[in-house]
């Protein structure tokens, strides 16, 4: 992984080899009602991974998306800033974040950050390049 003014420049293979990192999660999501697991990695300003699953709950509301689960960890650990964020699920084309998901993910990203929709196939799209 190289950075060029800050930016995260990733090769095809370092992108292959994050979006399997995300997919190999996906058995964890604790999903007994959609059976719609959802993965993230996300890797933080001072280069250390963390790792989110969906966490669902009987009371629909009260279910966690995985982007939410892994960025307040971060967090907790120290977290800044996400350098780069892979978001991984069940669906034929990449997946996309929630509107609320969108919010948390805003709050800790920038104009450098790197976002990577994707999903079990990998099949993916990089946020950074749209």
């Amino acid at each position: 992984m190289k950075e060029i003014n800050g930016k995260m420049k990733l090769t095809e293979e370092e992108i292959s080899g994050y979006i399997d990192e995300a997919n190999d999660i996906l058995k964890n999501a604790y999903v007994p009602y959609s059976k719609f697991p959802v993965a993230a990695l996300l890797i933080d300003e001072q280069g250390r991974k963390f790792r989110g699953v969906n966490v669902e709950n009987a009371s629909y509301g009260l279910g966690i998306c995985a982007e939410r689960n892994v960025i307040p960890t971060a967090v907790t650990e120290g977290m800044k800033k996400i350098k780069l964020l892979v978001v991984t699920g069940g669906t034929p084309e990449p997946i996309s974040p929630c509107g609320a998901c969108r919010q948390v993910i805003s709050e800790f990203s920038d104009k450098d950050t790197v976002i990577i929709l994707t999903n079990k196939d990998k099949k993916y799209k990089n946020m950074v390049d749209k």
